[in-house]
């Protein structure tokens, strides 16, 4: 029996950070459930997204919740994405650095990948690669 490891990120806005990822990968939400979906929920959490299913960059997976405190990435996790295309890698680079920080230029490397990370306006960091 086959298991699957997929990136959950608790975000500040995870609809906002979602359909950042939908406009520069692509993509689409697959399932949003808020938390006033659960009975006995204050107002105040009623539009808060309790889970979303995000498929991005073909059929990738990625999940948010909206945090119930302040949200904090640091470098000692990334994700990362290899392309096939060099193009779709490019602009993936591009698109995922607007409001954000690169790290590493895209650029071809030594070993004959190109690759470059960035971290994205919502502090995580994206490994791009075009093998």
């Amino acid at each position: 029996m086959g298991a699957q490891i997929y990136a959950y990120l608790m975000s500040e806005d995870a609809r906002s950070q979602a359909n950042f990822y939908i406009a520069a990968l692509g993509g689409e939400i697959q399932f949003l459930a808020t938390y006033g979906e659960a009975p006995g929920t204050p107002e105040a959490m009623k539009e808060k997204v309790m889970h979303l299913a995000l498929t991005v960059a073909g059929t990738n997976t990625l999940m948010f919740a909206d945090s119930l405190e302040p949200v904090s990435y640091n470098r000692s996790t990334s994700i990362s994405i290899v392309y096939d295309d060099l193009a779709e890698a490019t602009t993936a680079y591009a698109n995922l650095s607007q409001g954000g920080e690169s790290k590493y230029p895209f650029a071809l490397q030594p070993w004959g990948a190109h690759y470059g990370e960035v971290i994205d306006k919502f502090g995580v960091t994206w490994m791009i690669t075009k093998q």
